[in-house]
């Protein structure tokens, strides 16, 4: 039970530090060597932007791991439409027959890892209640 717990504890931690990561990695698509140092740096703080909230969740999560787990399904899940339509309709418009793997794909990659850790978030706290509701047993 210990190991589990440590396993809940600290994987969703993980993931999401390297999701975050990830989303940082794709911003880095605002370097540009037509631009002036300054127009990508702004560029790649505007890109940034969701990294920093997601930041700010999983400090949340590291808290208080009920409601961060829940920010993260919240964010995963809600963005997932969104995500998913900006994709599918540029790989239409470029005339791409599978759009439709492409899209679930990108979805996949970037929202999965978000609504897992989400889960293991709410579980880490649901163990964390659990162990301390356990009667005390007399010795």
């Amino acid at each position: 039970m210990k190991i589990l717990k440590i396993l809940v504890t600290w994987i969703p931690r993980i993931l999401c530090i390297l999701a975050i990561g990830f989303i940082l990695l794709l911003g880095s698509d605002a370097f540009d060597p037509k631009l002036t140092l300054q127009d990508q740096l702004i560029g790649f703080m505007m890109h940034s932007i969701p990294a920093f909230v997601l930041i700010l969740f999983l400090v949340v999560a590291w808290i208080w791991p009920l409601w961060g787990g829940i920010l993260f399904l919240v964010a995963g899940l809600g963005f997932t439409p969104f995500i998913f339509s900006v994709n599918y309709h540029r790989l239409v418009m470029s005339n791409n027959p599978s759009a439709l793997a492409i899209s679930l794909g990108i979805v996949l990659a970037i929202n999965f890892p978000f609504i897992l850790a989400g889960g293991l978030f709410i579980w880490t706290h649901l163990l964390k209640k659990r162990q301390d509701i356990q009667p005390v047993t007399a010795v």
